[in-house]
């Protein structure tokens, strides 16, 4: 921890509330240029295509398709070039009644019409055979999503066996390493289809160890720690007592550089009470332990109060001990390495009973919550396949820390979206997106992310060769880092109606 602190605090320096905020916080263009990586390019022109052809069922549509490829807030910003498209409606007709020559009609018709758009593409594009392999993989992998959805586990089966034959984890190419990933995920999701719900076992310290690789290689997790720290520090403005509450704080690498800021501040250290929540308690400990060590180091009063418990479990205000006069900051980056937890209004219903300052809040770009399962899978298709091309841009393809972050975090998610959270999302209250829900809220109003949270994201941005495509925008009071054309994670700040007095 010591290090990671070292490493980030000798390239950026936290702006303190008063300075100028020297960023251009225009956003009248588009932020994120074209073209888009060749992976994510591939996924988007299958998908566009295919919703001309899909025939409509109960459980998936040309709707489904073009909802899932083109909804979020904007996880996903078609390229100029790909032009307008108009789905062409196809007569709907209830897949639950078809007898088995419909199904095997209707999985001909998919298996023809993949194959026809992924031989059009090799010939038109003229693909390497590198490229044609990753192009046929994907195509199949659709098809098999496909079958998934309408309940044809029998044809997944089927298809997901050639998958695992034909991909590998440690394939040279983008397209083979996220494929092999998706087929693993999805052959879980069939097997618990068969058998019923199963959470696999959760090895937290390869999970944190390989979260501390991606803080290192990727700017995204600087991102939302740097940007989220300085929203932290003007709430916390003259402000002698303040209670950071954490709702997954896994090994604290974000409050070093803000613990440094606060104890040499101009009008004093004030003291810190922090709450850190976890999953287990081992790392909980040692996170406190570190974390008490660095304050100590500092001069700075501090206290930390671990809480092993997930967020959306069970939880009452009286856990947190918040105290009379304390200045409170709720901080929640959110992702998908756990299995689903409790529905979001046990969250919501939390931080209001808080009623902290500031709530700083970092998203995944992305809608998989809730919907059906090819909602999820286009979703995440489109999220990860970019994920995978920032990686490649930075990393070969047999650089060991890369395959450690594609596969104790990467893969993790996305077996989660798909496979062991996707079911039992589909009965549970999930939010689409956070920061639209807290809007919505009468207790919550928005805080736009000063020009100072603005420079600290560019400073992290400035770490990276800026030609590997990593972009930011500011807009609608947010703060948005993206690769190339695809906004990845936003960050927001909120402040609670009735917070004031504290």
């Amino acid at each position: 921890m010591k290090a990671e602190f070292e490493m980030v605090h000798g390239t950026v320096n936290m702006i303190q509330p008063h300075e100028t905020n020297w960023i251009n916080n225009s956003t009248s263009v588009n932020p994120f240029p074209k073209p888009v990586s060749d992976l994510s390019q591939w996924v988007e022109h299958i998908t566009k295509q295919l919703i001309d052809d899909l025939p409509e069922t109960a459980t998936t549509t040309a709707d489904t398709l073009h909802t899932a490829a083109t909804s979020g807030d904007q996880y996903f910003i078609p390229p100029s070039h790909s032009g307008e498209f108009s789905p062409r409606k196809a007569p709907r007709k209830n897949y639950g009644d078809d007898t088995s020559a419909d199904r095997a009609d209707y999985d001909l018709q998919w298996g023809n019409e993949l194959q026809l758009h992924a031989e059009n593409n090799r010939r038109d594009r003229g693909l390497s055979k590198l490229d044609q392999h990753g192009l046929t993989l994907i195509t199949l992998l659709f098809e098999c999503a496909v079958a998934i959805s309408v309940e044809n586990p029998g044809e997944a089966h089927r298809m997901l066996l050639e998958l695992t034959q034909m991909a590998s984890p440690y394939g040279p190419s983008c397209a083979e390493r996220v494929v092999a990933y998706f087929a693993k995920a999805m052959s879980s999701r069939v097997l618990n289809s068969w058998l019923g719900i199963c959470s696999p076992l959760v090895n937290y310290k390869s999970i944190h160890g390989a979260f501390q690789v991606f803080n290192t290689i990727s700017p995204f997790i600087k991102f939302a720690h740097f940007t989220s720290n300085q929203a932290i520090l003007e709430a916390f403005h003259r402000r002698d007592r303040v209670h950071i509450i954490d709702l997954d704080i896994m090994q604290g690498l974000q409050w070093p550089a803000l613990f440094h800021i606060l104890a040499t501040r101009m009008e004093g250290p004030p003291h810190v009470r922090m709450t850190g929540f976890g999953a287990s308690s081992e790392v909980l400990l040692e996170t406190g332990k570190q974390l008490s060590n660095f304050a100590r180091r500092l001069g700075l009063s501090f206290e930390f109060h671990p809480i092993t418990r997930k967020f959306g479990d069970h939880l009452d205000t009286s856990m947190v001990q918040v105290r009379r006069g304390e200045t409170v900051a709720v901080h929640w980056l959110q992702h998908s390495l756990y299995d689903a937890t409790g529905p979001d209004w046990r969250t919501m219903k939390l931080i209001e009973e808080l009623s902290p300052r500031i709530v700083t809040l970092v998203e995944q770009d992305m809608s998989h919550n809730g919907g059906s399962f090819l909602d999820r899978f286009v979703g995440s298709l489109h999220y990860y396949s970019t994920m995978f091309d920032s990686l490649e841009a930075y990393l070969p393809s047999d650089n060991p820390n890369r395959h450690l972050v594609e596969h104790s975090l990467m893969y993790r998610e996305i077996n989660n979206i798909l496979a062991v959270g996707g079911p039992a999302r589909s009965g549970e209250d999930k939010f689409r997106h956070w920061r639209s829900e807290l809007g919505a809220s009468n207790s919550f109003m928005q805080v736009g992310m000063s020009g100072n949270s603005m420079a600290q994201a560019q400073l992290i941005l400035n770490m990276f060769p800026p030609s590997n495509g990593y972009n930011l925008v500011q807009g609608d009071g947010t703060i948005r880092l993206g690769w190339k054309d695809t906004s990845l994670y936003v960050a927001s700040a909120w402040t609670c109606s009735h917070a004031s007095s504290r």
